[in-house]
């Protein structure tokens, strides 16, 4: 028996190939309601999380929610703006996505994104109606909260045991963990290989094309290990 059933992914940074579309709009945002820029490094570190949240995180000192909802607003727009340049699957990942699906495992996506955004690219990609559910920041709790994969194995009635949440944040990792679900954490995404091995994933790739194989990999599975642990 396979040792998953079900494979939750991140969107953004793992899938996706749209950090640098992120760090440009909340850049943008932020100059364009005459708040302080933040730095690409600390945009990057606040990407997994819902938008209001992720805004919040950016600027904690900031009380007045005005201010910060317009952050939010003018983010949303940036990043509409710039949709006229494609946002690209990483390689490979339909192809994996293709042949997981025909082996029979259940396909989720689990996202900071909002769901109009989440739809705009999975129909931008053809890939509308392609998974077994999707859950968006704006319809449930934002990341590390693990509410949304409680939602996704409820609607596809699965165990935690037996699902895998891929990601490339310690939101999507500990989210994971919350929710007593395994992870594998992708280097190539929004964070570091440092912060991704503190979360203790089951594993860590760099390359979206390497989950097939470690998926296939003999492993005992009353024994899963994270990385890093003796």
């Amino acid at each position: 028996m396979r040792e998953f059933d079900t494979l939750i992914f991140d969107w953004d940074g793992t899938l996706s190939d749209s950090i640098g579309h992120i760090v440009s709009a909340m850049r943008a945002a932020a100059q364009d309601v005459d708040m302080p820029v933040p730095t690409p490094s600390a945009v990057r570190g606040i990407i997994g999380l819902g938008l209001p949240e992720a805004v919040a995180a950016l600027y904690p000192a900031e009380t007045d929610v005005r201010r910060l909802s317009s952050v939010v607003d003018s983010y949303r727009l940036q990043y509409r703006s710039q949709e006229t340049q494609p946002v690209l699957l990483f390689p490979g990942v339909r192809e994996a996505l293709d042949g997981w699906r025909a082996e029979g495992y259940r396909l989720a996506v689990a996202t900071g994104k909002g769901r109009g955004g989440l739809e705009r690219m999975l129909r931008s990609h053809d890939l509308l109606g392609y998974f077994d559910a999707t859950r968006c920041a704006d319809e449930t709790a934002s990341k590390p909260h693990p509410k949304m994969l409680r939602e996704i194995l409820e609607q596809l009635d699965g165990s935690p045991s037996r699902a895998l949440m891929v990601g490339d944040s310690s939101f999507d990792l500990d989210m994971a963990t919350q929710a007593g679900m395994g992870s594998v954490g992708v280097t190539y995404g929004a964070q570091s290989r440092e912060q991704l091995l503190r979360c203790k994933p089951l594993h860590l790739i760099d390359e979206f094309v390497e989950l097939t194989g470690w998926l296939k990999a003999p492993r005992q599975s009353n024994q899963k290990m994270a990385i890093g642990e003796a």
